[in-house]
């Protein structure tokens, strides 16, 4: 009989600690879209459709795409990139859309300004770092936007047209979680917090 017990006992920890974690999850991405500063940036889209998730918007991003020569601490000599981390520093433009300013490998020397923001982002290794004109792509888990049903190509031909934005929470961190999908000053699509 002892061992029956065991068995339920160890099978409801292991439940709690699955909960768990998919909670700290969940309570993560919130706190970043509550307390997160707010980033405006210019998308470009693409029109791809997920047959489990529905359809959804490919989104690039100025950023998405950072000159080398932007990058500060490039070691000389280095000729390609490894797999690892890049931050961006974002500045306010006038426009109110966020342009990069300048790049580093790993983590930023200074802190960013009161009025700069800093994006944390993940390069594949194999760029090739050579060159004034060869950019580099960071993946910064912000480049996919999913939509209601059947709401996809609509706003995809529309993103052709004029310009839309993502709102973006960035964590203190670096970390970002868009917030909303913005066609001029109209929010068309917010994300909840859970």
């Amino acid at each position: 009989m002892m061992t029956g017990k065991r068995l339920v006992v160890s099978a409801l920890v292991l439940a709690l600690v699955q909960i768990g974690f998919l909670s700290w999850i969940i309570a993560g991405r919130a706190a970043i879209l509550r307390n997160g500063k707010e980033v405006l940036l210019k998308v470009e889209p693409i029109d791809p459709r997920d047959l489990l998730r529905g359809d959804y918007v490919v989104l690039g991003y100025e950023i998405s795409r950072i000159p080398v020569k932007m990058i500060a601490n490039i070691p000389p000599g280095k000729f390609s990139s490894d797999d690892t981390m890049i931050v961006v520093r974002l500045r306010k433009g006038a426009d109110a859309y966020w342009q990069p300013t300048t790049a580093w490998f790993g983590k930023a020397p200074t802190p960013a300004a009161a009025d700069e923001v800093d994006i944390v982002g993940h390069v594949t290794e194999g760029w090739d770092l050579r060159g004034d004109v060869t950019t580099i792509a960071p993946d910064y888990g912000i480049e996919r936007f999913y939509l209601p049903e059947g709401e996809g190509t609509a706003i995809q031909n529309d993103m052709r047209v004029r310009p839309f934005g993502i709102r973006l929470a960035l964590a203190s961190d670096g970390t970002a979680q868009i917030k909303a999908l913005v066609d001029g000053d109209r929010t068309l699509f917010e994300e909840p917090l859970y």
